[in-house]
């Protein structure tokens, strides 16, 4: 679904910055499951505009405000005006593991190879 921006006036957003971006809602979700706060593809590819901690997890035992971390990674100011959508959230299903201390973990042909340790 879409979030949008429930700001008081118009907000400039300058290249650099990060904003706490109130949406003017809480949401209630039910345990075993969070909700995801995505950046939208549209103001990313325009306007520069993202989300810094990509996605924003929202836990099951949050209940304030849902807000949005947006962030200029472009060139020029951003205008955000109240009703404009910002981001996306989804609601997903979270796994819960039960870890099992070993002195060491099974070999793979990858090892510990990363960052850009498998190809282009």
């Amino acid at each position: 679904m879409d979030l949008h921006a429930c700001v008081a006036a118009l907000e400039v957003l300058k290249p650099g910055e990060s904003a706490l971006i109130p949406t003017g809602f809480s949401i209630e979700i039910p345990p075993g499951y969070e909700a995801q706060v995505r950046p939208r593809s549209g103001l990313a590819i325009k306007h520069g505009i993202g989300i810094l901690n990509s996605p924003g997890t929202i836990d099951s035992d949050y209940r304030g405000e849902v807000k949005v971390i947006l962030t200029n990674f472009g060139k020029r100011d951003f205008l955000l005006h109240r009703g404009d959508r910002i981001a996306q959230l989804v609601v997903v299903p979270v796994a819960r593991a039960l870890w099992e201390e070993s002195p060491a973990v099974e070999p793979t042909e990858r090892g510990s190879g990363g960052f850009g340790h498998t190809g282009k």
